[in-house]
């Protein structure tokens, strides 16, 4: 199903007024499709050609490798050679490689953002990645689902030299150390407000402790 648009959200995107959209739509210059209530909407192929980009079934393959760290730039080689050893076997002609050096549980990546955008702009055919964990560590179905609205295919190689397996360790332990600086918060926290309904002060240190004993 085509991705569709209000005219509020529509008009965010294009950088115009809803006003200036209904005007559009009375002198012909971009229409608006009409559903079986007479409200209005756009579709993501008007988007596109207001953009002026071509349609993503006419768009382009991304090869893309990650790894997580500077130090692994040998992996980084070695994932992108078994990619274009993969792309040259099935005959998939890669129109341009995107490459990332961060956590995959950062979305604040270049490369990851460069492609995310492209594809919410309709000009990606086809993403080819070695594992899921290549793009992102976690939410992969939110993801695949984005690219196929987008009209994109996402080519998952799973190759077994394409997924360090170090770099999973790494990202639980980042995990536990996120996690357990917010449950040190909120213990922190819980014993600010018992010494608050007991009519005491608290120090730094005290917060960093077990919660004070209960008085009869």
């Amino acid at each position: 199903m085509e991705h569709t648009y209000s005219p509020k959200h529509f008009s965010k995107l294009v950088g115009v007024s809803v006003f200036t959209l209904q005007r559009w739509d009375r002198n012909g210059t971009l229409k608006a499709h009409r559903t079986p209530t007479n409200r209005r909407y756009y579709t993501h192929d008007q988007y596109l050609q207001y953009r002026g980009l071509v349609a993503s079934s006419q768009g382009k393959t991304i090869a893309y490798a990650r790894v997580s760290s500077p130090s692994q730039k040998s992996d980084l080689a070695t994932q992108k050679d078994a990619l274009r050893a993969y792309c040259l076997e099935h005959h998939i002609k890669v129109d341009q490689w995107i490459e990332d050096i961060g956590s995959a549980l950062n979305y604040k990546r270049k490369g990851f953002n460069q492609i995310i955008e492209e594809i919410e702009l309709g000009a990606v055919k086809r993403l080819v990645i070695g594992y899921e964990d290549r793009f992102v560590r976690f939410g992969y179905d939110w993801f695949e689902s984005f690219c196929e609205r987008h009209g994109t295919e996402i080519l998952v190689v799973n190759g077994e030299a394409l997924s360090p397996n170090e770099e999973l360790v790494k990202d639980l332990l980042a995990i536990i150390t996120v996690f357990s600086a917010r449950l040190h918060g909120l213990r922190s926290h819980k014993n600010t407000i018992r010494a608050a309904a007991l009519g005491k002060e608290i120090t730094d240190d005290q917060s960093a402790q077990d919660p004070a004993p209960s008085h009869s």
